[in-house]
């Protein structure tokens, strides 16, 4: 499956740029905003297809493939998102050859100049081959100051028949002045069911175990195939009750022992980041089950996070939710591992 249809869970984005891909008002920046894994990227790369296919019913099929297509269902797919996914131009984009579809992704951690410099360099020449030029800047906010000074020189003076796609966690990771001249396209959270189906229909894995994923995914795919694709090495739902039990037990705990399960995390970098979102979603689930027990996420625990929520305080949870944030921040930014997360589980000790 290509083009929009391959997208799950993002009817309203979607709805909006055909809309503006159909009337060829399509502005020349959009920031795509949303968590990871929920179909920015992909739905940058569709977008840019979508600009300029060329296909036209079953006419640019290859003829292997022209026999065997109902044209009717060609014309349908073409009708509804505008790809034909077999024209040139498709085929080019799908293979990463398509010489005006340029992506710019960080190098280690972060954009650089050099690569918005040799972009603005590019763009100083016009499309090769493309009707719609489409340059995706994905993890925008990776840029350092510099890059992003040099793009927004760029989103001053836009280029002829060129439109930038940016893809961006929150609009405070940028800029504001970057920020300012992008349409905002917002991707929610992947829906708990959308990921569970996916990981039982793709991935082979049993109704109970893909929900305990999905759950602790937290509305992103990517993070979802992740766990799956590393459930032989760690068994994420062993994993997360020793995470949840470990947190639980904090507050009694002695500090040899809260440091001992600081450098525990420290050593599994590899699940470092999900190991950190498993216990933000716990103590989330303990301020939401005191308002609202229906939309908690780990719902095989729900016994426990009712006895849990019971016993804290929504001050202290939001607190301990921030210091989970904060430390992933820090990491982000390279500070040192293990004195962040030192400190962060010092804190989530205290009541």
């Amino acid at each position: 499956m290509f083009g929009f249809e391959s997208i799950l869970g993002q009817e309203k984005p979607i709805r909006l740029l055909t809309t503006l891909l159909r009337n060829e008002t399509i502005p020349h920046a959009l920031l795509f905003l949303g968590i990871e894994g929920v179909g920015k990227k992909t739905t940058a790369m569709a977008t840019a297809m979508a600009s300029n296919c060329m296909g036209h019913g079953d006419e640019s099929l290859p003829k292997e493939k022209k026999n065997r297509a109902n044209r009717s269902t060609i014309q349908e797919i073409t009708k509804k998102s505008g790809i034909c996914g077999c024209c040139k131009s498709c085929g080019k984009i799908k293979s990463g050859n398509h010489p005006d579809i340029i992506l710019i992704e960080p190098t280690g951690n972060f954009i650089r100049i050099n690569q918005i410099r040799n972009l603005c360099n590019t763009l100083t020449m016009k499309p090769y081959e493309a009707r719609l030029r489409v340059v995706i800047i994905s993890d925008a906010q990776a840029m350092n100051p510099a890059a992003g000074n040099a793009l927004l020189k760029m989103l001053e003076e836009p280029p002829d028949r060129t439109v930038l796609i940016l893809t961006a966690v929150h609009t405070s990771d940028l800029l504001p002045t970057i920020v300012s001249r992008c349409q905002h396209i917002r991707f929610s959270p992947i829906p708990h069911n959308h990921i569970e189906a996916l990981l039982v229909e793709k991935q082979g894995a049993s109704h109970d175990d893909a929900s305990i994923v999905a759950t602790m995914a937290n509305g992103s795919i990517s993070k979802a195939l992740s766990m799956m694709r590393h459930m032989s090495k760690i068994n994420w739902i062993k994993r997360r009750d020793w995470l949840l039990n470990s947190v639980e037990s904090l507050s009694l705990m002695s500090i040899p022992s809260r440091l001992a399960f600081a450098e525990n995390l420290s050593k599994n970098k590899g699940a470092l980041s999900d190991s950190l979102e498993v216990m933000k979603s716990w103590f989330r689930d303990l301020v939401i089950c005191k308002f609202h027990p229906a939309q908690i996420m780990n719902k095989d625990l729900r016994e426990k996070i009712q006895q849990s929520s019971k016993k804290m305080a929504v001050a202290s949870l939001l607190s301990k939710i921030d210091n989970i944030q904060l430390a992933q921040k820090n990491i982000q930014a390279n500070a040192n591992l293990r004195l962040t997360l030192e400190v962060l589980i010092l804190r989530l000790a205290k009541v």
